[in-house]
């Protein structure tokens, strides 16, 4: 099996375990273990001769082949390694690190555990696609959990035309718009008032960021819809961003977001179930002296 390696460079509080991981890796990896060349530079930093002989450094933007991606981190590093592995259709097991550890849900203690492959399955998670005319070369259209038109900074509210397949939906007056997954409905949309959706539904959720107007509420469509926005702002530019990752767009012109052509495929232990992500992530259904 040949493992891919996507890593956080912050791991200081947990380096005894991370070179356990890495060498319970390495032995798992007979084909040979793939690592993001900024993180390999960080882990042979820190701890040096850790890698095997079959340990590659790459970037980001090179081309190559893996049975499975491994996320070393939070959410935030899952995110960064789905930029890397899903177009290649490798599933990626996420190995928190970090805290909350939505889409990351393995810790790395259990993952100490050598736990056996039939014990995990393989999920797929939508993205988004967005079409805005961005001439960035690093910019990569899609996003697993939202895609957010917002102001810049502390200029005045922006005004959103939003569209659906071509029909006149509203025109939102607010600091911003979120065009959610499931998967993401338990981040950035959820903070605005958005309902959690169970991350196998086929939607997508509208949800506008401080509205000026209370009739303007969250709303689920279906996910073959495709969402066209046209903003304008006092000010020359707001700003698009996709699971975190911001470019700065002019005011007037106009994004499209619509289901990307392929999926994540997101390795979860078989006994996983969504409800229990939500008792003990979020709480749900516990009483105060319960948490």
């Amino acid at each position: 099996m040949r493992i891919a390696i996507y890593g956080n460079r912050r791991q200081s509080g947990i380096m005894d375990r991370l070179r356990i991981l890495l060498g319970l890796l390495g032995r798992r990896a007979d084909g040979g273990l793939v690592v993001i060349d900024k993180f390999y530079d960080y882990v042979d930093r820190e701890m040096p001769g850790i890698w095997p002989a079959n340990a590659v450094a790459v970037r980001p933007c090179e081309g190559f082949s893996a049975d499975v991606a491994v996320s070393i981190g939070g959410d935030g590093t899952f995110l960064r390694t789905v930029q890397w592995a899903a177009e290649r259709y490798i599933p990626i097991l996420g190995i928190n690190t970090g805290h909350l550890g939505y889409l990351a849900d393995l810790s790395i203690d259990e993952a100490l555990t050598e736990p056996e492959v039939s014990s995990f399955k393989v999920e797929e998670r939508s993205l988004l696609k967005v079409e805005c005319g961005c001439n960035d070369a690093d910019f990569w259209p899609y996003a697993l959990n939202e895609v957010a038109i917002l102001k810049k900074d502390i200029s005045s509210m922006i005004s959103m035309t939003a569209e659906i397949d071509g029909a006149p939906l509203a025109s939102y007056l607010a600091d911003g718009l979120i065009v959610s997954t499931p998967t993401g409905s338990t981040g950035y949309c959820l903070s605005v008032g958005g309902p959690v959706v169970e991350p196998s539904v086929p939607a997508v959720i509208i949800a506008p960021v401080a509205p000026h107007s209370l009739t303007l509420r969250p709303l689920v469509v279906s996910d073959a819809a495709e969402i066209e926005v046209t903003t304008s702002s006092r000010s020359d530019s707001y700003l698009l961003s996709l699971d975190g990752r911001s470019v700065s767009m002019e005011a007037g012109s106009r994004v499209r977001i619509c289901g990307a052509p392929f999926k994540v495929r997101v390795i979860q232990r078989v006994n996983h179930h969504f409800a229990s992500t939500l008792r003990s992530k979020l709480y749900w259904g516990k009483s105060h002296t319960e948490r």
